[in-house]
């Protein structure tokens, strides 16, 4: 009798343990407690089927479900977050910006706003004598389309900034306009040869107009005050705080030097870098292989890491359309032979990526036209069939894709090669738009082909290309979706075929851009196990017409798990 109580006790105690660990396993994964938890949401997990909830534990996502399932877990530790109904998304991930560029942006002139010849004379007015102890005066962000002839002169910055130097760089970042003080400075003169690859604009006289294209800003930036180390702390911290308000809790900065590595990774060692970022680095098309050797140094420096990580390449292919130095196969419209200039000729493109392709980079390739566009593609065949393919793969990409010739399209999936595109440029030209009237009708009517590309098999990553353009991804989504201009306009789309789904668009900004640069085996969608990278909008996305997805906004932003931005205190948390 003893022994068969002692048996009932016994499978008693092991009954009750199995059930315990049961309740101990549906609160939590591993030793620790539920750290946050997101309740009342549109949980995007692919696709309009959303969850309603989900667990943070740690860094990571612990489970996504419904809201009573969810909230089991919480405890007296855990953070609560009520979503109101507005859509919970994996956290956005800009594939193309340069972020300590944009962050130094912040405090220099902006003409992104300025669409009229007088808007640029009063913004640049204003900024100028509001700060009067700056010894240059610095911007970016203006406009082809305000000036006669589609450019500026040194006369008109000369009225406008006459007592000190100023430089202010196109919107596209490929045309710098001086005024008379800082071409002295520089030593430009009438006398001044064109740099390989670059454009001294003279007027008739053969007197230097204030303009320089391409690599003739390099003869600027040769004089140009560099900033700081603190400086360029501060201004990456600044970036950061911006992508925070935006729902960006990824970069891919595109192009850069071991310098902006090392800022980022001194940011990393105070626990300020909150925001990922994977580092390509800029590869010039004469680059030797003690270069590359040197490069192949920096990436055994900052290896595979969830938070500071390079292992990309960026090469120059061409320019821009805006100026006519991006490369085309057929001359530019009202031109007989004028067809642009590839930045590195096709045979020494093809060299240069077969070699770093050898080595395991993935190459990011800066190509605009369609000549640029093509031969960027016959590099990376040729590197395909010349090296053995690499242990991760290859996942090679264009840059841009703005105007790519039809019969390209198709090569983009068989190829394997992510097409990196930035929406928010697809807005339609207006009238005196230098870029729609340089193509002509027919190849304008082919720009950024977001859907052609998609469905011809090709990875599909979104990016800003900020400061060259807005850095908000929702602004970007918007695009995608409507192909018109924030305003609506035209009615019904500018080539509306290249119109994408909703649920492509934030993939694209989210799954496909983490594939990207190869970390979707860790972020990019919400779902068990991935890092718990995540943002809740005030609306439900997929409840608002296509036309008014810009009602929506970013209220909180999660990174590793902590929350870093919040609109109703406008503030970040601390690590």
């Amino acid at each position: 009798m003893a022994a068969r109580l002692t048996a009932y006790v016994v499978a008693c105690i092991v009954g009750l343990t199995f059930i315990a660990g049961l309740i101990v396993g549906a609160q939590r994964s591993g030793d620790g407690p539920v750290d946050l938890i997101i309740v009342n949401g549109k949980v995007f997990t692919g696709d309009r089927d959303a969850a309603e909830a989900l667990a943070v534990q740690g860094n990571k996502v612990l489970r996504v479900g419904s809201n009573r399932e969810i909230q089991r877990l919480a405890r007296a530790q855990t953070t609560v977050i009520d979503a109101k109904g507005g859509s919970v998304l994996p956290g956005f991930n800009d594939a193309h910006v340069h972020l300590i560029g944009g962050g130094l942006s912040l405090d220099q002139v902006s003409l992104a706003e300025a669409a009229t010849l007088d808007a640029v004379k009063e913004t640049i007015r204003a900024w100028a004598d509001a700060n009067p102890a700056r010894e240059w005066i610095r911007g970016r962000g203006w406009l082809y389309a305000p000036f006669p002839g589609s450019l500026p002169t040194r006369q008109l910055l000369d009225q406008l900034v006459p007592d000190r130097p100023a430089y202010l760089v196109s919107y596209d970042g490929h045309t710098g306009w001086a005024n008379s003080a800082a071409l002295e400075i520089a030593g430009i003169t009438r006398a001044t040869e064109n740099p390989v690859n670059g454009a001294i604009v003279k007027d008739a006289r053969g007197e230097p107009t204030g303009v320089l294209k391409e690599a003739a800003m390099g003869l600027m930036s040769q004089v140009l005050p560099v900033p700081t180390r603190e400086e360029r702390l501060a201004a990456a911290r600044a970036a950061i705080v911006e992508a925070h308000r935006v729902g960006v809790t990824s970069v891919q900065v595109a192009g850069g030097s071991v310098d902006d590595l090392d800022i980022l990774d001194a940011l990393r060692e105070r626990d300020e870098l909150t925001v990922r970022v994977y580092q390509a680095l800029t590869v010039e098309p004469d680059a030797t292989t003690g270069d590359i050797d040197a490069l192949d140094e920096v990436r055994e420096r900052f290896e595979d890491d969830p938070l500071l990580k390079t292992g990309a390449a960026k090469i120059m292919a061409d320019g821009v359309v805006e100026t006519r130095t991006a490369a085309m196969l057929e001359p530019y419209a009202g031109t007989v032979d004028d067809r642009g200039k590839p930045m590195i000729a096709p045979d020494a493109l093809t060299r240069l990526v077969t070699e770093l392709d050898r080595r395991g980079w993935q190459v990011i390739t800066h190509a605009i036209g369609d000549a640029a566009i093509r031969e960027t593609l016959d590099a990376y065949e040729a590197a395909a069939s010349a090296n053995p393919a690499p242990a991760r793969g290859r996942r090679h990409r264009v840059e841009h894709v703005e105007t790519p010739d039809p019969d390209d399209v198709p090569r983009f999936g068989p190829l394997g090669v992510v097409a990196s595109l930035q929406p928010a440029h697809g807005v339609p030209p207006s009238a005196d738009d230098p870029w729609a009237a340089n193509l002509g009708p027919e190849r304008a009517s082919r720009g950024w082909m977001s859907h052609s590309l998609a469905r011809a098999g090709a990875t599909l990553a979104f990016g800003s290309d900020w400061p060259v353009a807005d850095l908000d991804p929702l602004v970007g989504i918007f695009v995608a979706v409507n192909r018109t201009d924030t305003d609506g306009e035209p009615e019904g789309g500018w080539i509306p075929d290249e119109r994408l789904l909703l649920e492509d668009a934030i993939k694209a900004y989210t799954a496909s851009a983490a594939w990207a640069s190869f970390d979707e085996q860790r972020k990019g969608t919400i779902e068990t196990d991935m890092l718990a990278d995540i943002i809740i909008l005030s609306e439900d996305l997929f409840a608002l017409p296509p036309g008014r997805l810009l009602e929506a906004e970013v209220v909180t932003t999660i990174v590793d798990g902590k929350v870093v931005y919040r609109r109703d205190t406008a503030e970040t948390t601390e690590h």
